[in-house]
């Protein structure tokens, strides 16, 4: 929403390209009776870090649109057949992935200690609690002991969900906070997800469903394209990033246990959506804590660019989850195994 006239006019304009932030960044309420105040340009909020090459901005839509394709060509009838015998689980799961991930974010957000937090981790944490259906869920379950078949179908549904829970918790988020200068049109936010996972998603359902045969052949070549496409993708932003990334590190050691902290409630949902058998926890867990940082890079480059170290707090968020998830899933393979 644009601010009121009256604004200084030596601050940013809303929509203008830069994303200006309320006195305390995202935290900060509006107060009703002072009216709309203008946050400082963000080159003061921040130091500058290096803008994305062409090269890593072309490969986000490119990575993500292979993994869902892979995804949707690799679903089976088997992971299908879930959802005649166990709506109950994936409407949970997916709630929980979708609706319940996010408010726990919004949540965690308002504690006053997290006022302490920079604009770009509040964001970024933000970002990934907003992305479900994360492309290393259904590797990472089958690797550890999960439900693979589970794992796939859930994230088919939270990828087709997160068309309507993208943009409708974005604006819970906008509203509940002092952002100023992020005024989105939640249409636009459906078509980029929409574009981004579901069109793929559905090519590769398709062709599954039309060509079984050619689909059997082309799934494993596929999914190793795609995760090679998203190992590239971490490295050269890790590349681009990397310099910038102590210095981040250094300026925001809160943002550490708030993102550990973030992580752990996000396994804890999954974990007990499901009550039935410990292997298909450890895929409702996953599926619900891996976050799609493909799906954030492509939302924070498209809305906020201008937002300085964005990126590298979504880098930093994929690496705290891959972390903290470790020893959560050692306790759970030795409770499968005792069970």
């Amino acid at each position: 929403m644009p601010p009121r006239e009256g604004a200084g006019s030596s601050e940013p304009r809303a929509g203008s390209g830069c994303l200006a932030l309320g006195p305390q960044g995202i935290g900060a309420r509006r107060r009703a009776t002072a009216g709309w105040r203008r946050a400082p340009p963000l080159a003061r909020v921040w130091p500058p870090t290096p803008a994305l090459p062409f090269m890593v901005r072309t490969l986000i839509p490119i990575t993500l649109f292979a993994i869902m394709f892979a995804l949707g060509i690799g679903l089976t009838g088997e992971a299908v057949s879930l959802i005649r015998r166990r709506p109950a689980l994936l409407i949970r799961v997916v709630l929980g992935s979708c609706l319940l991930v996010p408010l726990a974010a919004l949540l965690l957000l308002h504690l006053p200690i997290s006022q302490a937090l920079s604009p770009p981790v509040r964001f970024a944490i933000a970002l990934m609690a907003l992305c479900p259906s994360a492309p290393l869920a259904l590797r990472k379950s089958a690797r550890q002991g999960g439900d693979g078949e589970l794992a796939a179908l859930l994230q088919v549904l939270a990828a087709l969900v997160a068309i309507v829970t993208v943009p409708l918790m974005g604006d819970v988020f906008r509203v509940s906070y002092d952002v100023v200068g992020w005024d989105i049109d939640h249409r636009e936010v459906a078509a980029q997800v929409a574009k981004a996972q579901v069109l793929p998603l559905l090519l590769g359902l398709g062709l599954g469903r039309w060509r079984p045969d050619l689909a059997a052949r082309l799934r494993g070549p596929l999914e190793r394209i795609a995760n090679a496409l998203l190992l590239a993708l971490v490295v050269l932003v890790l590349v681009v990033t990397a310099p910038h990334l102590l210095p981040f590190l250094a300026g925001n050691l809160l943002a550490l246990p708030f993102m550990a902290l973030m992580v752990l409630l996000s396994l804890a949902i999954g974990w007990l959506m499901d009550h039935r058998d410990t292997r298909e926890r450890i895929s409702t867990s996953l599926v619900t804590a891996m976050r799609n940082p493909g799906l954030a890079l492509l939302l924070a480059t498209t809305y906020a660019g201008e937002l300085r170290g964005l990126k590298l707090g979504i880098l930093l968020y994929v690496l705290i989850t891959l972390l903290v998830s470790a020893p959560f899933l050692r306790w759970s393979r030795r409770l499968a195994g005792a069970a």
